[in-house]
């Protein structure tokens, strides 16, 4: 395995970018720690594949380096920079049976045939594949072939990383979560230095231990699941993790107050002036809270969704409508219905980044 460093990595697809706006990587300093896994998560078009393929050799970038373990790598070519790729589509050879796919990057290696035998056999045990070990691969499911594809890409144990390129899109969704786990049960075990390229949140919340959210182009929070969660720190991170995602809504900031409309809510951080800044309140549906407090804040209940273990209130405050995340056996009356946000839970942006503040006694109020 190996360390990964970018340095001023930026890629951009025209001959002669002149604008940020040109660059579909914007420059991008960071550091993939050995024996690592991560999630390069976003939406289509924000530049993770560019990125995944940057770190592979596929993409020599237009500006910066790649480094692994101290060496320069960026002009070397993929097969020189020892890494493994599994693509979105099975790349497998039809002809071959299921054990000859799996055993073929060894074989290339050299590699003797006791330990071919042995690595292949505990990959297709890790994968559920040891009894079609003996069947070629044309006749197979795509999740099967998908399944390949993996086992081909884990096989290897002396490669410096392994890139997943949305590796799950053809697999049935009852098998998803199965899939994630062993990858992750393989990461445990074998140390790899992995890198999982998905717009899936469930993915790579699963997946990663470092979560990498991009939009845009752009790297906008690296973070573990749970800091990604509690402290977003752009709008579209709070937007993007989460089911039902954060409630962002249009307000001003007066010192340790938030003016949402009419409503004045009390925060536990105190800020500056922040001028000409759109400004924005943003709270996590499961930080909101109905409540008969009567400096709660009034609300219309529009409707209450059932989603199995939990229920969605959906209300406006004024003008704004919020989601609430609720329990599965509450009971919400439709009449005077008052929330309270729970003030160590707020985040202030200001054009779509976290502004920190100074933290300050709650001063009373909902």
């Amino acid at each position: 395995m190996a360390r990964i460093d970018l340095e001023g990595i930026a890629h951009s697809y025209l001959e002669n970018p002149s604008t940020a706006h040109d660059y579909a990587l914007k420059e991008l300093n960071h550091t993939w720690d050995d024996g690592g896994a991560y999630a390069l998560l976003g939406p289509s078009g924000c530049g993770k594949t560019t990125l995944l393929n940057i770190i592979s050799g596929l993409i020599t970038p237009t500006r910066g380096r790649v480094l692994f373990d101290g060496e320069d790598v960026t002009e070397l070519a993929t097969e020189r920079r020892n890494i493994a790729q599994v693509f979105q589509f099975p790349v497998i050879y039809d002809t071959m049976t299921v054990f000859e796919n799996l055993a073929f990057p060894l074989k290339n290696r050299g590699v003797g045939a006791g330990d071919i035998d042995t690595r292949v056999r505990e990959i297709a045990a890790m994968l559920e594949l040891e009894d079609a070990l003996g069947r070629r691969a044309r006749g197979l499911t795509a999740d099967a072939k998908q399944k390949i594809s993996l086992g081909r890409g884990l096989v290897r144990a002396d490669v410096n990383a392994i890139l997943f390129d949305e590796p799950l899109t053809v697999i049935d969704p009852h098998l998803k979560w199965q899939l994630r786990s062993q990858l992750k049960q393989l990461h445990r075990q074998f140390d790899f230095t992995m890198v999982y390229v998905t717009h899936d949140q469930t993915e790579a919340l699963t997946f990663a231990d470092k979560v990498v959210v991009m939009f845009e182009g752009e790297v906008v929070q690296i973070g573990t699941p749970e800091e990604l969660f509690e402290r977003p720190v752009h709008t579209f991170v709070g937007y993007f993790i989460g089911s039902p995602g954060m409630n962002v809504l249009p307000c001003q900031v007066k010192g340790n107050r938030a003016i949402i409309e009419t409503h004045e809510v009390v925060l536990n951080r105190t800020y500056p002036d922040l001028g000409q800044a759109r400004i924005e309140f943003g709270a996590r549906p499961e930080f909101i809270a109905f409540c008969d407090d009567e400096f709660g804040h009034p609300v219309v209940v529009n409707r209450i969704e059932d989603v199995g273990r939990q229920k969605i209130a959906r209300v406006a405050l004024g003008a704004e409508e919020l989601k609430i995340v609720l329990a599965e056996d509450a009971d919400i009356s439709d009449e005077n219905a008052r929330i309270v946000f729970d003030p160590d839970r707020v985040n202030i942006y200001a054009d779509g980044y976290l502004v920190e503040g100074e933290p300050t006694s709650a001063l009373g109020g909902a």
